[in-house]
């Protein structure tokens, strides 16, 4: 007998409105994410700032709005200074966090030109260092960036060519500062003091200026939700976020437990929804903290390096996982986990952008081509506008070692200002197509503009240099909408896009 699933739509039944930093990405001094990832004077379509344009052409395709910089692990050894002024005039720097040398030609006012060039939406995400620095130096940087003018440091911007400031909204106080592998690691307590005497600086200079507190770097660390707690006692209403940072990947052949990771997602979310809030009661505060996620991707942080690398060379090949249709598959889950929770998920980042566990990947002097989660990004940032509606799903479920029972269907839909409503969903079988209705009260949806799947006979199958086409979204048959129900057969190991018209 055929399982099958399915669920409700009803606009009055709501999760809450789409923030567009949900689509955010992140671009750190690591690898070749930016040395001939984003950055390459010399290259065929290099601008005259060195961007490559064809990296930049998808970019806009894919879609970032937030756009963290510098890092990450970087940014615990990061001066700032260094990376301004004149460019032949910028020291070499040992990086810490890589064990790489940073030449810094890249650096604070290239990095503002490129966000300006990757689409109307994009803006910058600043990280300050909490590492190795502290608060005069977030505040310096602060003033450098966003002071009109008239003090040393804004006309110090204006002298390197930047005579507008940078209007940097939105800061992260330091990253990850719980890991013992940072560089500056701190305690909570140490940690709570100098995010809060950093922010307090900081809204001197703006009073509106929006802070994201450093949680925890997975749910999986032993000071988890204590950590958030703490750190939170200290900055709560000083901070606007708390960032959570979560990575998933494929262990020991448990391809059914990988295809569930959203079942972890979801949960780490939820605990540090109920971690904020319970701080904000024992404070008595009305203040609601929203989340930042802003890490999050499938990453096989175990896999060895198939690159040669020694330590100090700069921008070696790191991290540059070749993603596969069944990593598309689970990323799109995640996606749909963070459109689940639009309430108090409100900025979110993909980590990274390019070559670096990325969604783009490029050849030094060659081309630059879409990798299989390139899709699941650039479908849900153009169609994932608007507002959640809220999906509880009946669906056949298995069970997996990690996660214990998962359903199949993983699953949420957006509704947009103009009556369309989304569909994103994701089949967990690895053999069985799952056929779904969705009843759609109350909409007044008459019209299937589209149901596009990312799918392929090979789970294994990739987009690579030498076929970068490989893997493509195709267009699914037999999807109706007969008297305000749906009907659709998703297939086996698949992401599902299906928009729904009036």
């Amino acid at each position: 007998m055929t399982r099958s699933a399915r669920f409700t739509l009803h606009p009055d039944f709501t999760v809450g409105e789409v923030n567009p930093r949900l689509f955010g990405s992140f671009v750190e001094h690591l690898g070749r994410c930016v040395y001939t990832g984003i950055h390459e004077p010399g290259h065929p379509t290099a601008d005259a700032a060195g961007l490559r344009t064809d990296v930049l052409e998808l970019v806009r395709e894919l879609g970032p709005t937030a756009i963290r910089y510098p890092g990450g692990n970087f940014v615990s050894g990061f001066r700032w200074e260094d990376s301004v002024g004149p460019v032949d005039e910028r020291p070499r720097r040992l990086d810490l966090a890589w064990k790489t040398t940073e030449s810094n030609r890249f650096g604070l006012g290239e990095f503002i030109d490129f966000v300006r060039k990757a689409g109307p939406e994009a803006e910058p995400m600043m990280a300050v260092n909490l590492g190795t620095r502290g608060v005069a130096e977030a505040i310096q940087l602060q003033e450098y960036a966003n002071h009109p003018s008239g003090t040393e440091l804004s006309d110090r911007r204006a002298a390197n060519g930047d005579k507008d400031p940078y209007g940097i909204r939105l800061w992260c106080l330091g990253n990850e500062v719980d890991g013992p592998w940072q560089t500056g690691h701190k305690t909570a307590e140490e940690y709570g003091r100098i995010a809060a005497e950093t922010a307090r600086a900081m809204r001197q200079i703006d009073p509106d200026v929006e802070l994201v507190a450093s949680g925890s770097s997975n749910s999986n660390m032993d000071t988890f939700a204590a950590w958030e707690a703490t750190v939170l006692t200290e900055t709560y209403d000083l901070v606007d976020y708390v960032s959570l940072h979560s990575y998933y990947w494929e262990t020991d052949g448990d391809r059914d437990s990988f295809l569930a990771s959203a079942v972890d997602m979801e949960a780490f979310i939820e605990k540090v929804v109920a971690t904020c809030d319970h701080v904000g009661a024992r404070l008595k505060s009305d203040k609601k903290i929203n989340l930042s996620f802003d890490e999050w991707n499938v990453w096989y942080m175990e896999k060895p390096n198939p690159h040669q690398v020694e330590d100090w060379q700069e921008a070696p090949r790191l991290l540059e996982d070749i993603y596969s249709v069944t990593d598309a598959v689970v990323f799109g889950s995640l996606l749909i986990a963070l459109l689940r929770h639009a309430d108090r998920v409100t900025v979110a980042c993909l980590a990274q952008l390019v070559n670096v566990i990325a969604p783009i990947m490029t050849e030094p002097g060659g081309a630059a081509w879409r990798q299989t989660t390139f899709y699941p990004f650039a479908q849900a940032s153009k169609y994932g506008r608007g507002t959640v509606l809220d999906v509880r799903v009946d669906s056949p479920s298995h069970t997996t070692k990690k996660h214990g029972e998962a359903d199949l269907l993983h699953a949420t839909a957006v509704r947009a200002e103009d009556g369309s409503v989304t569909v994103f969903a994701v089949n967990r079988s690895q053999t069985e197509a799952l056929p779904l209705t969705v009843e759609l009260a109350g909409l007044g949806l008459t019209t299937v503009v589209e149901h596009s799947v990312l799918a392929d006979a090979d789970p294994e199958a990739r987009n690579t240099l030498e076929d970068q086409d490989r893997v493509t979204p195709h267009a699914a048959e037999g999807t109706s909408l007969t008297a305000g129900s749906l009907t659709a057969t998703l297939e086996p190991l698949s992401w599902n896009v299906i928009r729904l018209a009036p």
